[in-house]
């Protein structure tokens, strides 16, 4: 079984179908395709690739995995199903962008509607289906958007997925901060499949003794959330990407399919190639890292948040609000960029936890009598990390009453 050397879980094994899988060109594009984006312009060393996270990802499961089994919770479960879980777990990421999520806030499809056709036809489908089975690439991309019936299917999508677990430490240990620690022994040690209590489906859950070790995931995503994903840097060179990308599609230079398919440095390859006189500007300024500067920010805890996300949501009016606020300002239209990260949940709850007397019991948004009240400081650690900023290619300031009076 051959071993491929990773700086973050040292050696992983990869079987035989994992292997087939790593050499289609699928999975190799993701070497040209940075985990963060545009981090490395303020984290130099957050130059690690969907490749690396997805073979890590896979390792977990492969753990995962082999706890379940040797604590006799795959009984009865389908002999073939490990296997398709393992390589859900190698290939969810396979449908991403160049420069991580941050085109999807510009309206084009989620990346995980994007893998259908790269898991369901072509190489990966070949060797899925004469590995596994006839059925193994839709059985692998309904686990990948968390529509499988698979009592496994908490591994690959929801509260416990293997995927946080490997890019929260991959990320922090890459930027070289100290926040995504997490104690993953434990958690994956806990978890069971149970009796889900609301629908009786068997699925994944955790003992009651790992819900300390939830609750280090829940703090390492609020850490990493407030001081690398969203750093206000990494949104500026987001807003200033995301615009330049949303620009040449409007204008009909780049095709969202081409987009799709390219790499993080093949995308900026296209970009130049058909810059206009406006664009080429932002692009450059991009590449060398001359980033728009903020000129108002807000946590999202001091702000309505209902009667704002259409900054996120509804590009069209964005752009409206964004020429307003260049012309108030006396600055030219693209000179400013309005920023309000896409919604997103510090810690999605729906989990079936074992009580140390057998009973179970649901954790929810609700809460859980006797835990921390996970959802209630999910909710505000998220809304604390959340901040609406203005960011502009000139230095200004913008003052709270012009900005409200632009936005309403």
């Amino acid at each position: 079984m051959p071993t491929i050397r990773d700086p973050l879980w040292n050696n992983i094994r990869v079987d035989a179908i994992a292997e087939r899988l790593l050499d289609t060109a699928v999975m190799q594009r993701l070497r040209y395709v940075r985990q963060l984006g545009l981090a490395h312009l303020v984290y130099p060393g957050a130059t690690h690739s969907r490749f690396e996270h997805a073979l890590g990802a896979y390792h977990l499961a492969k753990r995962a995995l082999h706890e379940l089994r040797e604590s006799g919770q795959l009984e009865g479960i389908a002999a073939d199903e490990p296997t398709v879980v393992a390589a859900a777990a190698l290939l969810h990421d396979v449908g991403h962008y160049p420069f991580s999520h941050a085109l999807e806030e510009v309206g084009l499809p989620h990346h995980e509607a994007l893998s259908r056709p790269l898991i369901t036809e072509g190489a990966v489908a070949e060797v899925l289906r004469s590995a596994i089975g006839a059925d193994a690439p839709e059985r692998v991309f309904a686990l990948i958007c968390g529509e499988s019936a698979s009592p496994l299917q908490g591994l690959i999508s929801g509260s416990l997925d293997l995927d946080k677990m490997d890019y929260l430490k991959r990320d922090a240990m890459m930027c070289g901060v100290p926040y995504g620690e997490i104690d993953e022994d434990r958690l994956i040690h806990a978890l069971v499949l149970l009796d889900d209590p609301a629908t009786g489906h068997r699925r994944v859950g955790v003992r009651a003794k790992g819900l300390s070790a939830l609750e280090s995931l829940l703090f390492a995503k609020y850490q990493m959330y407030r001081n690398v994903y969203w750093h206000h840097a990494c949104r500026s060179a987001t807003a200033m990407y995301k615009r330049l990308v949303e620009h040449a599609l409007a204008a009909g230079q780049l095709d969202a399919a081409v987009v799709a398919r390219s790499t993080d440095e093949g995308l900026l390859s296209a970009l130049d190639q058909r810059a206009n006189d406006a664009t080429r500007a932002m692009l450059e300024a991009l590449r060398m890292r001359r980033l728009y500067k903020r000129a108002f920010e807000a946590p999202a805890a001091q702000l309505p948040m209902d009667e704002l996300e259409w900054i996120a949501d509804d590009r069209a009016r964005t752009r409206d609000a964004e020429r307003r606020l260049a012309t108030s300002l006396g600055l030219a239209e693209g000179d400013v960029l309005l920023d309000f990260p896409a919604k997103t949940h510090m810690l999605g709850l729906d989990l079936p936890v074992l009580s140390r007397d057998g009973s179970v019991r649901q954790l929810t948004h609700e809460g859980l009598p006797g835990a921390i009240d996970l959802p209630r400081m999910a909710d505000e650690l998220y809304r604390s990390a959340r901040y609406l900023r203005v960011f502009t290619a000139e230095r200004v300031t913008v003052r709270r009453e012009e900005l409200d009076a632009v936005l309403r």
